[in-house]
C-alpha cells in the first residue's frame, strides 16, 4: 500500500518545525517583552534589575512635554484616521463599482503608498510643503496640518484595501431589490450599502489610527519645532539613554497599538449573520 504525503499539518508535529517557530517568535518579542519588564526596573541606569516599581510610570504622567506630545499624536491620529476612513472607503466603492478608463492605473497608484518606502515618502513630503508656500519665496510653515496630510497619504490606501475585501462578498442584488421597491440611490446607500461596509470601514479606521499613532519616519520629516508628537519624543529621549521612563512611556504606547491591532483584527471578520 502506498504511503500517503504527509499535508500541512502534518509538519507541525515535527520537532524541528515546533523549535523553529518557537525560536522566531521569541526572536520577534522578547526585546517587547523584555523592555516592558524593565519598565517597571527600580534602576536608573535600567541595567540590572534591582527591584520592582512604577514610579517611572509616575513620572511619565507628570512628564508635560510627554504629555503634550501624546496629546498631538491623538489629535493628529484622530484626524487623519477620519479623513482616511472616508477617503479610503469612497476609493473602495468606486473601485468595486465602476469600470472607467484608467481604472487599473488608479488602483495601482492607490497601492503605491503601501509599497513605497516611508523614508522616501517622508524626503517627498519634506520636498512638496518646501516647494508650496502661501506666496512664492516664502515655504509652507511646518505643523499639525502638514502631519494630519501626511499620515492621510499613507494611511487611506490601508482604509481602502479593508473595505475593498469586505466588498468583495457584497450582493449588488440586494442593491437592485432596494432600489425596485422604491428607495433612492441615496436611500439604498444609506440603509443597505453603508451598513455592510460598516465593518470594514470601522477596521479600516482603526488600522489607520495605529499606524498614525505609530509613525516616526514620515511625522519626523513634516514636523516643525512646536508638533512634537509622541514618537518623536521618545526618540529624542532614548538618545540619553533608555531609561525605565523611556520604556514606561514605550510600553504605554505599545498597549494602544496592541489594544487598536486586536480590535481592528477581530472586527474584519465576517458577520455569521450576513448571507
Amino acid at each position: 500500500m502506498a504511503r500517503s504525503r504527509p499535508g500541512p499539518l502534518d509538519y507541525t508535529r515535527r520537532w524541528w518545525l515546533r523549535f523553529w517557530l518557537l525560536a522566531t517568535f521569541v526572536f520577534l518579542y522578547a526585546p517587547i517583552v523584555i523592555l516592558v519588564v524593565f519598565s517597571f526596573n527600580d534602576s536608573r541606569r535600567n541595567i540590572v534589575w534591582q527591584g520592582f516599581t512604577t514610579d517611572y510610570y509616575v513620572r511619565a504622567l507628570n512628564n508635560l512635554s510627554l504629555l503634550e506630545a501624546f496629546g498631538n499624536s491623538l489629535t493628529i491620529a484622530l484626524l487623519s484616521t477620519v479623513i482616511s476612513t472616508v477617503l479610503g472607503g469612497l476609493l473602495a466603492l468606486g473601485l468595486y463599482r465602476f469600470r472607467f478608463p484608467g481604472r487599473s492605473s488608479v488602483e495601482a497608484a492607490s497601492a503605491l503608498p503601501i509599497v513605497v518606502p516611508e523614508i522616501c515618502m517622508g524626503v517627498a513630503l519634506l520636498v512638496f510643503f518646501a516647494e508650496i508656500g502661501w506666496r512664492p519665496g516664502l515655504p509652507w510653515p511646518l505643523s499639525l496640518a502638514n502631519i494630519v496630510a501626511g499620515h492621510v497619504a499613507f494611511s487611506f490606501p490601508f482604509v481602502a484595501v479593508v473595505v475593498r475585501a469586505r466588498l468583495a462578498g457584497f450582493d449588488r442584488a440586494q442593491e437592485e431589490a432596494s432600489k425596485d421597491l422604491g428607495a433612492s440611490e441615496w436611500q439604498t446607500f444609506r440603509y443597505v450599502t453603508l451598513p455592510f461596509m460598516k465593518p470594514g470601514l470601522i477596521a479600516g479606521a482603526l488600522l489607520a489610527m495605529t499606524l498614525s499613532l505609530d509613525d516616526f519616519v514620515i511625522t519626523f520629516f513634516t514636523s516643525g519645532p512646536d508638533t512634537l508628537t509622541f514618537p518623536v519624543k521618545v526618540y529624542s529621549m532614548v538618545r540619553f539613554g533608555a531609561t525605565p521612563e523611556v520604556n514606561a512611556a514605550s510600553t504605554v504606547l505599545i498597549a494602544v497599538t496592541v489594544l487598536l491591532t486586536i480590535l481592528a483584527v477581530r472586527l474584519q471578520r465576517p458577520d455569521k449573520g450576513v448571507a
